[in-house]
């Protein structure tokens, strides 16, 4: 894949473009839709389809996605009992859906990230330049520019992860009751989604690990981490926040406003 025309490095290195190629590449959308929303309380259906505004919180990121030309299809990953419903959502906020498909998620978000790889191999569009941009459902606020962005890293690096910078002190405890260490704050980062990848390496990565490394395993991310690949940092922002409680919900319907 060859990327041209460079215009400037962001600001953790990743080199931006006036523009770049896809056609070799089979870029898929994986909105992962698999939480209950336990933290959000006693609610009767998962966060992803609570209202903020006038539409589901799934709607509003799936509408991001929707607009990207550069994406083959969006796959969106939820349990099996709730696929149907998640279809008809879709249908009633989003007319031209074409693109969307629906599927259900595994036991856990890597393992329904194999099978978001499994489909796009069985539709024979797996191969070694297949990019996932892989997005939590209830992170309506994704920027077109954080999504362009990392295709564009993992088009050249193989993988990348969104990011931002930590603002509070991180204290690490090893028994849950004193502070063990302080670690530098300007190391370390928050961090958010898309993460992005290469979908062939990834799958082959997470079946090469052990039981006990993928017990560990908190994202996928952490699959490069482990293999000693690169995984680059692109730019978020503190608006593509993760709706989880329910104060997230009174701050994303304010910035709705």
């Amino acid at each position: 894949m060859i990327i041209t025309k460079v215009k400037e490095k962001g600001e953790y290195g990743v080199e931006l473009t006036t523009s770049y190629k896809t056609e070799m590449n089979n870029v898929f959308g994986l909105v992962l839709a698999g939480g209950v929303g336990t933290r959000m309380g006693n609610i009767e259906k998962p966060k992803q389809f609570l209202h903020v505004g006038s539409k589901p919180i799934i709607i509003h990121t799936l509408e991001k996605f929707v607009i990207q030309n550069e994406f083959e299809e969006i796959i969106v990953l939820t349990p099996k009992q709730w696929i149907n419903f998640t279809k008809d959502v879709i249908k009633k906020y989003i007319p031209v859906a074409e693109k969307i498909v629906v599927l259900e998620g595994g036991s856990s978000r890597n393992e329904t990230i194999m099978n978001a790889i499994s489909y796009i191999e069985k539709q024979d569009k797996l191969n070694e330049d297949t990019i996932i941009v892989t997005h939590d459902s209830v992170r309506p606020f994704v920027t077109s520019r954080i999504i362009k962005e990392n295709i564009e890293a993992a088009i050249k690096y193989g993988a990348c992860d969104t990011v931002i910078p930590a603002t509070d002190t991180i204290v690490e405890s090893e028994n849950g009751e004193s502070i063990s260490a302080v670690p530098d704050r300007s190391r370390l980062f928050q961090g958010q989604t898309p993460q992005t990848f290469h979908a062939k390496k990834l799958r082959d990565y997470y079946e090469s690990l052990s039981d006990d490394e993928k017990e560990i395993l908190t994202d996928a991310c952490k699959i490069m981490v482990i293999k000693g690949e690169t995984v680059k940092l692109v730019k978020g922002d503190v608006s593509n926040l993760k709706i989880t409680y329910p104060y997230d919900l009174k701050v994303a319907e304010s910035l709705l406003q």
